[in-house]
């Protein structure tokens, strides 16, 4: 399909005074759609309204935004829906305009190619070098300054590798580079907190809401490598992909495991996910 993207619901370009361009001002939604509906589309809703509260951005109505979606996502197949929002254009200047008109830009783009063997075998995970800072004022926010993340996937050019995994400047896991981790010890399940950096990302809330259901105790905490090297099993997740476990962590091995594969199972994730 060729990409569509709408600008306040029209075809056309980006104001370059626009403070998402400048700054990176604003909030971004990367949604999966499947035969033109959203999958959790009330979650992407919820962290996007929480977000422009964060950072004081006026939400985009929920329901214009559904009938645009509504009117120009396929109605067969797997699409990938990307909803943007800025602060909108401002004068030079890092201080925001008193009264800021908000950018709303959605994205309608083809399905990428994933290869099975992700969701059957699992994937290869390299850890970066890259180190990332330390920011509770934007902690957890899907916000538009992505350039950590970009630096990580220049890192992992010409490496055998479908993810990198994150750590900060206090030596404590992250991420993936373009992912929540999950690390399985015994019957618990553990991902990082994301009080000090990182994305609450929806398919993460997805999971922890999962896990009673399939006999483990989810838990956020601090983790450091040794905590991924030493767990039983591991796992990324987004809201595209669903979830890959992690074959190789580096030189550790791991195998898709039982806990792994009831998740899997549970949410309908697998070789058509």
């Amino acid at each position: 399909m060729k990409a569509l993207w709408l600008v306040n619901g029209r075809e056309t370009g980006v104001d370059p005074a626009d403070r998402g361009l400048a700054y990176g001002d604003g909030l971004f939604e990367t949604m999966a759609a499947v035969d033109g509906h959203i999958r959790w589309l009330d979650y992407h809703f919820e962290r996007l309204e929480r977000g422009c509260r964060r950072l004081a951005i006026e939400a985009p109505d929920r329901e214009l935004v559904c009938a645009e979606i509504t009117a120009h996502c396929p109605r067969s197949g797997r699409t990938i829906v990307k909803l943007i929002v800025t602060r909108g254009p401002g004068e030079r200047g890092y201080r925001p305009p008193d009264a800021p008109k908000p950018t709303r830009i959605l994205g309608f783009s083809a399905w990428p190619e994933i290869p099975s063997s992700h969701y059957t075998h699992g994937i290869r995970v390299h850890v970066c070098a890259l180190r990332l800072g330390v920011s509770p004022a934007l902690a957890d926010l899907k916000h538009l300054c992505r350039l950590e993340q970009v630096l990580a996937h220049v890192e992992l050019r010409g490496r055998d590798v479908e993810q990198g995994l994150l750590l900060d400047t206090t030596e404590r896991v992250v991420g993936g580079s373009s992912s929540n981790v999950f690390a399985v010890r015994g019957a618990e399940l553990l991902t990082p907190a994301v009080t000090r950096n990182g994305i609450a990302g929806v398919m993460r809330r997805v999971v922890l809401e999962t896990a009673p259901h399939v006999g483990l105790a989810p838990r956020e905490a601090d983790l450091t490598l040794r905590d991924l090297n030493d767990a039983d099993e591991l796992f990324v997740t987004n809201a595209l992909i669903g979830i890959w476990p992690v074959a190789r962590l580096d030189q550790r091995v791991f195998a898709r495991g039982p806990a792994t594969a009831r998740l899997m199972q549970q949410l309908g994730i697998g070789t058509d996910a």
